[in-house]
């Protein structure tokens, strides 16, 4: 009887260790990791380690496992034989199967998942002698299964996966509607074209550059465009943008007979198929809010402002007092 007693706890005891060890491992998060190496934990490394080649601790856990199993149901069944006969067998195996799957498989593996920060350290500890003692096991594995894994790698999709979880933490409400929002639209931020987000050219209000400042303060002044593109003969024709403030600054100066061209700033030209992220990278870098969008021809396209990018990357409007309409991409430039 004693014998069947040990057989069992021993059986149960080692696959309820390693039922809770792989529900740890498989719960550790990249971004947990993260932030406990900044912190300077000394378990990172060793826990860092075993997530990078994950498949060596999982296999020494289901080696353990599975000897376990098998050996303590081999043990069980001979000792319950030999202590209540073979008409209790059946009876027997049926009790450890309960007995294993509540105690070394549901239970543990609910612990695992739920207190997995405060046991992850000592599971790193433990997987590490696992694997060191059954790595003869663990290297016939691997022979076995590499042809099979050869070229097949785990390209996890981390972009849609952090948008799930932003999606996940607004319906938890650990997150605003806004804040998943704007995590949401900074993901697909790369990944926007410049014609989905300029103002066309149908629509983009221009100057010529012979108009006089005079003549901008007696016709255009209600506009409240910071920045106007200017051009030389027809409106596609953009040979660059003034600033309201300069306009303003030199009318008073020279009495109203300066011209939009004395004043004009060379513009960005960037062709219409180029990425969002590549104009805001250049925008930022030249220290200019307005770019001049083009086809492959150098034809007029459109006309993107600082402004446009960063309401994409928000994913919200940007609306200020001098904005007569919501959707802004479509009524002129800022």
């Amino acid at each position: 009887m004693l014998l069947l007693v040990v057989f069992a706890l021993v059986a149960i005891l080692v696959s309820f260790l390693c039922s809770v060890f792989e529900a740890v491992l498989l719960s550790i998060t990249p971004s947990w990791l993260a932030g406990i190496e900044q912190k300077g934990d000394r378990s990172a490394k060793r826990i860092k380690a075993l997530k990078d080649n994950i498949d060596r601790p999982l296999a020494a856990i289901l080696t353990l496992n599975t000897v376990a199993h098998t050996a303590g149901a081999a043990g069980v069944g001979a000792q319950a034989a030999v202590v209540f006969g073979n008409q209790y067998l059946g009876l027997v195996s049926a009790v450890m199967t309960v007995l294993i799957l509540v105690l070394s498989e549901i239970i543990p593996k609910t612990i695992g998942a739920t207190w997995w920060r405060q046991l992850a350290p000592m599971t790193a500890i433990c997987l590490n002698w696992m694997v060191r003692i059954l790595s003869p096991v663990i290297w016939c594995l691997e022979l076995l299964t590499s042809r099979m894994t050869h070229g097949h790698g785990n390209d996890s999709e981390l972009r849609a996966e952090i948008s799930a979880l932003a999606e996940l933490g607004r319906r938890q409400g650990e997150l605003a509607s806004e804040e998943n929002q704007i995590l949401k639209s900074l993901l697909r931020f790369r990944d926007g074209r410049l014609n989905t987000i300029m103002t066309p050219r149908t629509v983009v209000f221009s100057l010529a550059e012979s108009v006089t400042t005079a003549e901008y303060l007696e016709k255009y002044s209600d506009k409240g465009f910071s920045r106007i593109p200017v051009y030389e003969g027809e409106p596609d024709d953009i040979t660059g943008f003034v600033l309201r403030a300069e306009v303003l600054a030199a009318h008073h100066q020279s009495g109203g007979t300066a011209t939009l061209g004395s004043l004009r700033r060379p513009i960005i030209r960037i062709l219409d198929r180029e990425r969002v992220d590549s104009l805001f990278s250049r925008l930022v870098v030249e220290r200019s809010h307005i770019a001049l969008v083009v086809d492959e021809y150098g034809d007029m396209q459109g006309v993107v402002t600082l402004e446009d990018l960063i309401e994409t990357l928000l994913g919200m409007e940007i609306v200020d007092e001098c904005d007569r309409d919501v959707d802004i991409a479509y009524s002129g430039t800022t």
